[in-house]
């Protein structure tokens, strides 16, 4: 064999690099992910006040026990979370779409539109919170004032009213997941093949139908990123909800379980076993729930 067609060599400084790039990943992973996610499951099973090792007690399962009898925060969190999921799934999302679909059609100014929409994203939850937190203010707020303007004389405690304060953060958390939606629908319409649409239009099918019946189900690895995505942003929000007004010893009515896990690890209560149990529970829901649809979507495709 020639010395031209033989396999080359990594040399020493190939290696160093390969071992930093795939090493160095592996390694934030392990300290910063999985390490953490197997000490909390075994800090679920004992107290422990954060103070010295000789603090921490083996309780067998007493936290989880005392989750689902005995701490009535825990069942309206859950409630919050799911009431999150819901609105997340039945409003943001679809309209996400749709303003991508409307976006892909070429109309005009579609970028300065794709922009505007997709600006929210760009920004973190707590920049989006502290927003929000100007427009929701009792006293000098810009929806206040609006209703001022239209002669109300009521000013609206948005975020300390428990009725309404859940609901005043949804809608600031859907103005950032909108863009988020759209930004990665639009993804998938811009790689879809333009000739079935065309094919659909020629067989007399309407946008409607042909989006419904062509677009939709052949965007399906689409449709499953962003089933996961609005699944766990709903999980696992906490950022906006800290920033108006939750924090710990989170205000009634905006309790959620990222909210009690931060008010029991962090918190002055210093109860890191129970959090750590909350923090259990809540991975333990959200591998099932990805883990149920990822399961069912690939089996219907299977069959």
């Amino acid at each position: 064999m020639s010395a031209a067609s033989s396999p080359s060599r990594l040399g020493r400084g190939d290696r160093l690099f390969l071992a930093a790039v795939i090493g160095l990943p592996l390694l934030a992973l392990l300290v910063f992910v999985w390490l953490p996610a197997l000490a909390s499951i075994v800090l679920s099973f004992t107290t422990w006040d954060g103070i010295g090792l000789s603090g921490i007690h083996v309780t067998g399962i007493d936290n989880y026990r005392q989750i689902f009898t005995n701490y009535p925060p825990f069942w309206p969190a859950v409630w919050h979370n799911v009431l999150w999921l819901l609105f997340t799934a039945l409003l943001p999302t679809p309209f996400g779409v749709f303003l991508a679909y409307q976006l892909d059609r070429k109309i005009r100014f579609t970028r300065v539109y794709q922009t505007a929409i997709f600006l929210p994203m760009v920004l973190s939850l707590a920049v989006v919170g502290f927003i929000w937190e100007i427009i929701y203010n009792p006293d000098t707020g810009l929806l206040n004032s609006l209703l001022s303007a239209a002669g109300s004389a009521h000013h609206i405690d948005w975020l300390g009213n428990p009725h309404l304060n859940l609901w005043a953060v949804l809608v600031a958390s859907g103005w950032r997941h909108t863009g988020y939606i759209m930004i990665l629908y639009l993804a998938g319409l811009r790689s879809f093949d333009p000739a079935l649409k065309e094919a659909a239009a020629l067989d007399g099918a309407g946008g409607r139908q042909t989006f419904f019946r062509i677009v939709l189900p052949a965007l399906k690895p689409v449709n499953i990123i962003i089933v996961v995505v609005t699944v766990m942003e709903s999980l696992r929000a906490f950022d906006i909800v800290y920033v108006l007004g939750g924090g710990t010893g989170s205000k009634p009515g905006m309790e959620l379980l990222s909210l009690l896990i931060t008010d029991n690890i962090i918190g002055e209560s210093g109860h890191i076993g129970y959090g750590s149990a909350l923090a259990v529970v809540l991975l333990l829901v959200s591998l099932a729930a990805i883990g149920t649809f990822l399961v069912q979507t690939f089996r219907k495709e299977d069959s």
